[in-house]
């Protein structure tokens, strides 16, 4: 049976597609769970019998039906999923529990499984202990690996034996390697791709500059192996080649949720050999309404899968679809999650917002002045703000000032994303102007200072935006401006700040749940702030403002504000 979509699941009418009285009789007799599989099936249109693609035409402008198939052609079950018998080193299999603890304990590891489910595989610290295929150990060493990141050490493993996995860990730990290794591993083990053949692995992403990323990296871990293929199915480029690419058959698909749903319903691609899934920053492609997608993709694997769910934080909605999707998963986190660091120096000054621009461009020519005085190059640097329009102007305002800048946002073709992401990774153009198209998930190493033109509007972004600075153990710093309608969350700012300068362990919620109790909190905020700037003008009278929100009142002529050694990465 081809790929149904949603909107056709229930009807039991058939359509304009005439079909044979044995075929309609079959179709009938389907379970609704059948309906909503998606096969591996024979296409008229297929150039290869040993392994043809599903296929569709769209009726009407409104409507997929599937493609008549001629009698010729038959419905084949695809190869199945091979489960690879990976064992690590005889020295890692002879670790006692104490040294596995003692090595958790020191790589900041925090490991946890359910109660009913085995063991986790012991944490590997040395890619060759790992015993994996030689050609993407030539890779690791060619690009420069020499020892696996806390992420990777733990993670890896996990994913090497087949386990499902959720895992959550800050950008630029190493991630992305983490689960790209373990997943050309298992695609090699798997029964050869043909033409028509659907993927072995597909990595959902939510943006297309992440997806490009992760592409990268996994390409650069089979460089060596002949004919293993990749391909990239994103939003803002040619459909037609990643057509192409698709029903030619390839190994693993990145691809970001939308466009790869597109292409199912086009019949250019299946799920059928799809044995292994990644979901990466998870949490983002929740916020960003990708959650029927992902939903629609799952329910239609083959119950012979693993899943990889990566999450730079964990909210409820995360633990939810973790719960539902994969099956009794060991939970790897690196580190607290979505608390600070102390390698970044943040700043806060209130600025009027007529004249942000005014200090930006101040504050960005005399570190290009300090820059060239002392012989260095400008720092990378990503001014974020608020709207698109902002951002060109923002971007052609540094410009007229002589520094070389470029905008990044949604409103830009692919083209030019892809432009201004090569050209600030180069250092060609050392200031990157953004919306929060580039707050999360973005992996540009050397950014030295980020800067809120705009601050967001929750604690949870400021972390992601800040978070791009400041990684892999580097230092860096964080400037942001901010007017009396940001006070709530400046207040959130100072007072996390003041208890980490205590030594308190700091975490906070995040989610949509959470962001909409943020938002409700910093309305009696703000209206707790009018009440108090009414009576001021009044003269003394009693105001009532909640306890919870007193601390937030903060001092409006305390102009600038810095916390030298207290910072979140995320």
């Amino acid at each position: 049976m081809s790929y149904v979509p949603p909107h056709l699941r229930n009807s039991s009418s058939t359509t304009t597609t005439t079909t044979t009285t044995s075929a309609a009789a079959k179709s009938s007799s389907a379970t609704d769970a059948d309906r909503s599989k998606l096969s591996y099936s024979a296409s008229s249109n297929s150039h290869s019998s040993a392994a043809p693609f599903s296929s569709f035409s769209h009726s009407n402008g409104s409507r997929w039906s599937s493609a008549a198939h001629s009698s010729a052609n038959r419905a084949i079950s695809p190869p199945d999923a091979v489960v690879p018998q990976w064992k690590p080193s005889e020295r890692v299999l002879r670790m006692k529990p104490e040294l596995i603890e003692e090595v958790c304990l020191r790589l900041n590891l925090d490991v946890s499984v359910s109660s009913d489910s085995a063991p986790p595989p012991a944490p590997i610290e040395s890619f060759t202990d790992m015993c994996l295929h030689p050609s993407i150990m030539k890779d690791i060493a060619f690009h420069g690996y020499t020892m696996p990141t806390p992420i990777q050490a733990q993670a890896m493993p996990i994913a090497l034996s087949g386990r499902d996995l959720l895992g959550c860990a800050e950008t630029g730990s190493g991630k992305t390697a983490a689960f790209a290794i373990p997943m050309i591993q298992h695609c090699l083990a798997q029964a050869p791709v043909q033409r028509g053949d659907g993927p072995l692995a597909l990595v959902l992403a939510p943006t297309r500059e992440l997806a490009q990323q992760i592409e990268e990296e996994v390409k650069a871990f089979s460089k060596s192996l002949e004919s293993f293929k990749t391909a990239i199915v994103v939003g803002g480029t040619n459909i037609a080649e990643q057509r192409s690419e698709l029903r030619a058959g390839v190994h693993i698909v990145v691809a970001t949720p939308g466009r790869f749903i597109d292409h199912l319903q086009q019949g250019n691609t299946s799920v059928s050999r799809i044995s292994f899934v990644v979901l990466d920053e998870a949490d983002r492609m929740l916020d960003m309404g990708f959650e029927p997608q992902i939903r629609e993709v799952m329910r239609n694997l083959s119950e012979k899968h693993q899943t990889l769910l990566f999450s730079a934080t964990m909210p409820e909605e995360i633990a939810g679809l973790a719960q539902e999707y994969l099956n009794n998963p060991v939970q790897v986190k690196v580190g607290k999650v979505s608390t600070p660091t102390a390698n970044v120096t943040q700043s806060l000054e209130k600025v009027p917002d007529s004249e942000k621009t005014d200090r930006l461009l101040g504050l960005l020519v005399e570190e290009s002045s300090r820059a060239e005085r002392a012989g260095h190059p400008f720092p990378l640097t990503i001014v974020f703000v608020e709207r698109k329009t902002r951002c060109d102007d923002v971007a052609e305002a540094l410009v007229a000032q002589g520094l070389h800048a470029v905008a990044l946002h949604g409103g830009r073709t692919q083209t030019e994303r892809e432009a201004a992401l090569r050209e600030f990774r180069k250092g060609t153009t050392n200031i990157l102007v953004a919306t929060d198209v580039a707050s999360r998930g973005l992996d540009v190493s050397g950014v030295a200072h980020v800067i809120n033109l705009d601050l967001p509007k929750s604690m949870e972004d400021y972390v992601h935006r800040i978070g791009r600075t400041g990684r892999a153990g580097s230092m860096g710093q964080a400037t942001s401006f901010y007017t009396d309608r940001d006070m709530f969350l400046v207040a959130n700012i100072k007072k996390a700040i003041a208890d980490v300068g205590s030594g308190n362990a700091l975490s906070f919620a995040t989610g949509k749940s959470a962001r909409r109790k943020e938002r409700e909190a910093a309305a009696a905020h703000n209206q707790a702030r009018v009440s108090l700037s009414k009576s001021s003008s009044m003269g003394p009278t009693s105001i009532n403002i909640a306890d919870k929100y007193k601390f937030m009142v903060s001092d409006p002529d305390n102009q600038k504000e810095g916390a030298a050694d207290d910072a979140w990465d995320d």
